[in-house]
């Protein structure tokens, strides 16, 4: 099994591993070898050049589970810098569509692969890296690969028969895996926590990612990002400039090359439709996170109390749900916990800290706003606590403070007629604005008042359900007072500026009126789990402490598994499926949702409305104004009919088609016949108002008219 590596032990062979790779991607591109092309182009693009760079750069400190992080990161961001370079220079020597053409990308990918392995062979050092360290480890690893393909055959058996027994048995496989990982002594159990990491990742995502054939938006922002994709793919480049610059919405979004640039090169080399972008590779590249979170937390927590941590934070459903509808913050949030271990992480050198930052911090704010504008506010108030506590930390400075302000707000004020920048200062107004209702408890989100226990609950299930929820939260918080309160102040040397931090951010979520309306609480609280998972499991250990009088790690672990067990349960929408009360499970609970709620809540459309939208993109360009209802507007026309919301108009029961004027009717218009608008109308009293509209197209469940 020693043979299970990126490269042997000498340049010379590393050099010729190298070779041998760029020439299969070169050959199944160019063959256009199905499936090939598409895992060998995959694993190439993602890990080769960010692993050259880290040869290059000599990391030799760093384990298996960082060089594999770091490797995607590194990689992720040289495709996005490429493209941005080529998508520059290429028009200036003539060529309009820079990111249309196969040839200077291949060229320029190999070049610096090329390149970079013979400067790495010219150093002359040997190395061993090696995926597996016992034949036992890669067995288990076969094994474990089990999930993850029953996870993908489950998916598709509920889209074929709408059967969920297969989904059903992934999530009791997944809960038995890590009852199994967290009371097993044996070593290679340990050893084995970045794999089955990786493993209930993938599993997650997959069996929900591809639970529908098309885009699914999760109440998420996909459908504008697909929009925005396939404009960058259609146009051959990215424009600096956006085409809606009035649009603020439509600018930030277009401003990141996560989902303009970076999709676009997928899209080409790979030859995989854009609809499998966001479907399988983005997810793919998602569950790097949890492995780069249990590095994050290893060097404080050890290995078991990291794994039981980023369980939690998986087993949180915007994981597997919210998330996959936004491909932006699943590249972002790869970049943002990189940042951190490169901050907090004490083994590179400080010039090779400070060319990750750099690296990390640009492709962070080229992949999302948001993310990058809450990684500043976390490092700048670090810097502030350590400046009025006197301590001193090396790694977070007014330095990278002002390095990493610099290159947001360069990005941000230059590119989409400054749209970003501009939101940021319309939505800080917005929030001084509705400082007076500070105390009005419903101006909160209903997410903020179901966490804080102020919504009444559906049913018992449901209730159950908040309060294991409840549990988790609590966990954190007693974790968080033993935190401060620790007297040997150990955990000062790691996270604790940051749980702080995190800590005084969630309550003012909870308290400043429309705070969360900047991301949505729960992808907030998704985003602040980073730093307080960790918290959870240090309050478990510290209750049995208190009740045992000592501590007692079988005591603890078998606490958590009965916490998070439950929680995971309830969170994949298990329990709620077995009792048959209401569920927000689109895998496991989409056989019994109507066409109204699918559409409405999850964003889920069926073939015959994505078939709809794809006509009148093809053949009614040519009339202004189509009237649908709101779901279809802001999902299935905006993606898959590519319409620009300003030429579409909500449908309303006093509605008058325009002249050419187009009328468009999902599944769920004619076969609930409700019209999902503003408010809910009868199609009745919607077609009724309507004269001299001819229908122009139908396959049974979708319908298209024009007004003559």
């Amino acid at each position: 099994m020693e043979n299970f590596a990126i490269g042997k032990r000498t340049p010379i062979d590393f050099l010729a591993t190298v070779l041998m790779l760029q020439t299969a991607f070169c050959l199944t591109i160019l063959a256009d070898i199905p499936v090939a092309r598409q895992v060998i182009g995959f694993l190439f693009l993602t890990f080769i050049p960010g692993y050259i760079i880290l040869r290059i750069l000599n990391t030799t400190d760093l384990n298996k589970t960082e060089v594999v992080v770091f490797s995607a990161g590194l990689s992720i961001a040289f495709l996005m810098l490429v493209g941005l370079l080529l998508n520059e220079l290429l028009p200036l020597l003539g060529i309009p569509r820079p990111l249309s053409l196969l040839s200077p990308l291949i060229i320029t990918i190999n070049s610096f692969v090329f390149i970079g392995s013979i400067l790495v062979y010219l150093k002359g050092k040997n190395f061993d890296f090696h995926f597996f360290e016992t034949p036992n480890l890669f067995r288990l690893a076969i094994f474990l690969s089990i999930l993850p393909i029953l996870s993908i055959i489950g998916a598709m058996y509920v889209n074929l028969y709408g059967n969920n027994i297969l989904l059903l048995l992934t999530i009791i496989l997944i809960l038995f895996l890590f009852i199994i990982s967290v009371l097993a002594k044996n070593s290679l159990v340990s050893k084995s926590y970045p794999l089955i990491i990786f493993i209930i990742a993938t599993s997650l995502l997959l069996h929900a990612s591809l639970i529908s054939n098309y885009i699914v938006s999760f109440g998420s922002d996909n459908p504008i990002e697909y929009y925005i994709f396939k404009l960058t793919e259609s146009d051959g480049r990215w424009r600096s400039a956006f085409i809606y610059s009035w649009d603020i919405g439509y600018g930030k979004i277009y401003s990141m090359l996560s989902i303009t640039i970076l999709p676009t090169i997928y899209s080409a080399l790979l030859n995989i439709d854009p609809t499998w972008i966001f479907k399988i590779v983005y997810p793919l590249i998602f569950s790097l996170v949890p492995l780069a979170l249990y590095e994050l937390y290893r060097k404080n927590l050890g290995e078991k109390r990291s794994f039981i941590a980023v369980f939690l934070f998986m087993a949180q459903n915007v994981f597997y749900t919210e998330i996959l509808g936004l491909g932006r913050q699943m590249i972002a949030e790869l970049f943002f916990v990189l940042l951190l271990l490169v901050v907090l992480n004490k083994k590179p050198s400080s010039l090779m800290r400070a060319l990750l930052f750099i690296v990390f911090s640009f492709a962070l704010v080229i992949s999302h706003y948001a993310l990058a504008e809450i990684f500043l506010l976390f490092i700048s108030a670090a810097w502030i606590f350590l400046l009025l506590t006197k301590q001193f930390n090396r790694n977070i400075t007014i330095t990278i403070i002002v390095a990493f302000f610099t290159i947001a707000f360069a990005w941000y004020l230059y590119t989409s007629s400054s749209a970003v920048f501009t939101s940021f200062v319309s939505y800080g107004r917005y929030l001084y604005e509705r400082l007076d209702e500070l105390f009005n408890l419903r101006t909160r989100q209903k997410t903020v008042l179901m966490g804080l226990g102020l919504e009444p609950p559906p049913s018992i299930w449901n209730m159950l359900g908040r309060l294991s929820a409840y549990l988790t939260e609590i966990l954190i918080v007693v974790g968080f007072v033993k935190l401060i309160f620790d007297e040997k102040r150990q955990t000062r040397k790691g996270n604790i500026i940051f749980a702080i931090v995190a800590m005084l951010f969630l309550f003012a979520l909870i308290f400043v009126p429309g705070l969360a309306n900047l991301m949505n609480m729960t992808r907030f609280y998704h985003v602040l789990l980073i730093f307080l998972a960790p918290l959870c499991v240090m309050g478990a250990e510290t209750i049995v402490q208190l009740i045992f009088k000592r501590q007692n790690e079988l005591l603890s672990s078998i606490f958590l598994l009965a916490v998070l067990g439950s929680y995971f349960l309830f969170q994949t929408g298990f329990v709620y499926e077995l009792a048959g009360v209401q569920s927000w499970s689109l895998p496991l609970s989409k056989y019994r949702m109507g066409a109204t709620f699918l559409r409405s809540r999850m964003g889920c459309f069926d073939e015959p409305d994505v078939v709809g939208a794809i006509w009148i993109s093809k053949y009614m360009t040519n009339y202004l104004k189509v009237y649908a209802d709101i779901t279809s507007i802001d999902h299935v026309l905006r993606s898959y009919g590519m319409i620009y919301s300003g030429n579409t108009e909500v449908l309303l029961n006093v509605t008058t088609i325009s002249p050419s004027g187009i009328l468009f009717l999902n599944k769920a218009n004619i076969i609930d016949g409700i019209i999902i608008s503003w408010d809910s109308w009868n199609i009745t009293d919607i077609l009724s108002n309507l004269e001299f509209i001819n229908k122009v197209y139908s396959n049974s469940y979708c319908e298209i008219y024009r007004n003559m």
